[in-house]
C-alpha cells in the first residue's frame, strides 16, 4: 500500500511539473488513444504480437552469442531479454540510441566476466544479418524510389568534394588514434573476439542467430503490413520494402527520440503515388505510438520478472548514467585534445580501461 501511495504521488508531481512546463499530458493521452482507437482491434492484436515476436527473437539471438561468449558466467535467457527490451524501450524514448550503450553496460554488469570490448564485438556479431538485409532494402529504396537519397544523404551529391574530404579526414584521425593507442587495441581486440565467438562456428551462426533474426525481421514487416492494412494503404511487397528502408535510414540519421519527425518525413516520401501524405502521416504516426507504447510495457513487465522492480529500475537507472557519463567523458576528451593541440601541449592520457563484468 505505501508503494502505492509513493507511485501515485510521484505521478501527480511528475503531472504537475509536466503542467508547468507547457506539456497537457491529458491532450497527449487523449491522442494516444483516439489514434488506436481507429485501428481494428483484430489487427491491434495482431501487433502486439508481432512486436512482441519481434524482440524475443533478437532477444534470444543475444543469448546465443553471449552464452557462447561466456560460458561459465550462467547467463539466463530472461535477463538477456530483460536488457535488450529495455535498450528497445529507451531508444524510442532518448535521442541518439543511448539505449542500445545502456544495453552494452547492462551486460557487463549481469554477465561475469564481461568487459565492454568483449559485449561491442558480441554487438558487432549481432548486427551482421541486419547490415546485409539493410543494405539490400537501401539499395532496392534508391532504385526505386526517386527523391529518397536526396532526402537523407542529399549532402553527398550537393557537395561531393567537401565529402570525400570529411572522409579523408575521418580516416586519418581514425589511423591516428590507431596508431596512438596499438597496444590498448590489441587488447581489446582480443576481447572483443571473445564477444564475437560463435561467429567462427558457421552453423551454430546460423541456426542460433541468423535465424531467429530472420524471424524477428519478417515480424517487423508483418507489423508494418498491419498497420498499412488498418489504413487502407495497399500492402505488396514494394510498399513495405520501401517503408522498411525508410524507417531504417530515418532510425540511423535521426537525433530525436526514436526517429520521430524524421520517419514521419520519409514515411510519407516511401508512400508517395500510394496514399495522401495525411494518410502516410497518420499511419506512421499510429505505428509509431503503437510500438512505442507497447515496448515500453513489455519491457517493463519483464525487467520485473528478471530482476524484480527494484532491481530493474536500478539497472537500468545505473546504466543509462554510465552511458551518458562516458558519452560526456569522451566528449571532454576531445575538447581536451583540441585545447592542447592549440596550445602547444600534449594531452594527459585519460583513456579508461573498459569496465569488467561483476
Amino acid at each position: 500500500m505505501r508503494r502505492l501511495l509513493i507511485g501515485a504521488l510521484v505521478l501527480v508531481v511528475i503531472g504537475a511539473a509536466a503542467t508547468l512546463f507547457g506539456w497537457n499530458i491529458e491532450s497527449w493521452l487523449r491522442h494516444i488513444w483516439d489514434t488506436i482507437t481507429t485501428i481494428p482491434l483484430a489487427s491491434l492484436l495482431g501487433a502486439l504480437a508481432l512486436i512482441t515476436l519481434q524482440t524475443t527473437m533478437v532477444g534470444a539471438s543475444w543469448y546465443s552469442i553471449l552464452r557462447y561468449a561466456y560460458p561459465d558466467a550462467g547467463v539466463r535467457f530472461v535477463q538477456v531479454l530483460a536488457c535488450y527490451a529495455a535498450a528497445v524501450a529507451l531508444n524510442w524514448v532518448l535521442p541518439a540510441n543511448l539505449g542500445t550503450f545502456a544495453m552494452l553496460l547492462m551486460f557487463t554488469t549481469i554477465i561475469a566476466g564481461a568487459t565492454f570490448a568483449g559485449v561491442l564485438g558480441a554487438l558487432a556479431v549481432e548486427k551482421i544479418f541486419f547490415t546485409l538485409i539493410g543494405t539490400a532494402c537501401y539499395v532496392y529504396l534508391f532504385l526505386t524510389v526517386g527523391g529518397s537519397f536526396d532526402l537523407q544523404l542529399g549532402f553527398i551529391s550537393e557537395h561531393p568534394w567537401a565529402t570525400t574530404l570529411l572522409l579523408v579526414g575521418v580516416a586519418m584521425i581514425l589511423f591516428l588514434v590507431a596508431q596512438a593507442l596499438r597496444e590498448r587495441i590489441a587488447k581489446w581486440w582480443e576481447q572483443a573476439k571473445v564477444g564475437g565467438g560463435i561467429v567462427v562456428h558457421f552453423r551454430t551462426f546460423l541456426g542460433r542467430v541468423v535465424l531467429p533474426q530472420a524471424i524477428s525481421w519478417a515480424a517487423g514487416l508483418g507489423i508494418i503490413a498491419v498497420f498499412l492494412g488498418a489504413y487502407d494503404i495497399p500492402v505488396s511487397f514494394h510498399t513495405i520494402m520501401r517503408v522498411v528502408a525508410g524507417n531504417s535510414i530515418a532510425n540511423m540519421t535521426a537525433v530525436t527520440p526514436g526517429g520521430a519527425g524524421v520517419t514521419q518525413a520519409f514515411n510519407v516520401v516511401s508512400l508517395r503515388g500510394i496514399t495522401s501524405a495525411s494518410n502516410a502521416t497518420a499511419y506512421s504516426v499510429a505505428q509509431q505510438l503503437v510500438v512505442t507504447s507497447w515496448s515500453i510495457l513489455f519491457a517493463i513487465v519483464v525487467l520485473v520478472r528478471a530482476f524484480g522492480w527494484t532491481g530493474g529500475k536500478t539497472l537500468v537507472t545505473q546504466s543509462y548514467t554510465e552511458a551518458r557519463q562516458k558519452t560526456s567523458e569522451k566528449s571532454a576528451e576531445r575538447k581536451a585534445r583540441r585545447h592542447a593541440k592549440r596550445h602547444g601541449g600534449a594531452p594527459a592520457d585519460t583513456e579508461a580501461e573498459p569496465a569488467a563484468g561483476s
